[in-house]
């Protein structure tokens, strides 16, 4: 008879033999399509295990969405001023990388005005954001990192914890689980039909990914060159700082 296990392990027969990311290589076994985005690209073998590859689904799924909040949200440091018997407490709101290194400054001198605040811009003299190779992380409040430090080690222990009871002798996805679905959907976008659950999960994936690759790029561009990714490549953001902002 055949063992249920490996049954399930290999990959159905409606699958392409060989990688469809690496036509000369054959797929891992354990790709088998189950997640979106799979093209069987996995040359190292990481994925050694079903419960590997979940686990390490659910690392992609989290990297890819901070990459793209990263890509799109804006990076404030502001520090609300109190008395003259109180230290000012500093905090930070969202981080970015484009957006912050395009309106930082100027936000920054606007809230000035208009509040009064004692705010300084986190943007070093070449309107380069705090990074680890740029530096200026020392500028952040330790308050906001015990904060971030707290959130992500709770989003990362609910995951763990939903991977444990995922079943890994099914094949649906479109189970009541799968990685990265935390049944946060304030706006009701994700669809209600299998067709479109399977698309939005694909666009989200793809998207995630080359933010990844986005947000390295920024990150050794601006080690390399000295100069902050908005300056440098002008065309790409200078549109972006439009009305009052200019």
């Amino acid at each position: 008879m055949t063992n249920p296990q490996l049954a399930l392990a290999s990959p159905p027969p409606t699958l392409a033999k060989y990688s469809t990311s690496i036509p000369f290589l054959r797929r891992p076994r354990f790709l088998t399509g189950r997640f979106a985005g799979d093209v069987g690209f996995d040359p190292l073998g990481f994925a050694s295990s079903m419960e590997q590859l979940v686990y390490y689904r659910e690392a992609e799924v989290k990297h890819a969405r901070i990459a793209m909040l990263a890509l799109k949200r804006m990076h404030r440091r502001q520090y609300f001023a109190g008395s003259q018997n109180l230290q000012n407490l500093k905090g930070t709101a969202a981080a970015g990388w484009p957006l912050s290194e395009l309106f930082d400054r100027q936000i920054t001198q606007q809230l000035d005005t208009y509040f009064n605040l004692n705010l300084s811009p986190v943007l070093d003299s070449t309107d380069r954001v705090p990074s680890l190779l740029n530096g200026g992380l020392d500028a952040i409040s330790p308050l906001w990192w015990g904060f971030c430090l707290g959130l992500t080690a709770a989003i990362d222990l609910k995951g763990v914890q939903n991977t444990r009871y995922l079943d890994a002798g099914d094949d649906s996805i479109g189970g009541e689980y799968f990685p990265g679905n935390y049944g946060f959907d304030p706006f009701n976008l994700y669809p209600p039909d299998e067709e479109g659950q399977q698309r939005m999960q694909l666009a989200e994936i793809k998207h995630g990914r080359l933010s990844m690759l986005a947000v390295t790029g920024f990150a050794f561009q601006e080690y390399v060159s000295g100069l902050g990714v908005v300056d440098e490549t002008p065309i790409f953001f200078r549109p972006l700082a439009l009305g009052g902002l200019n």
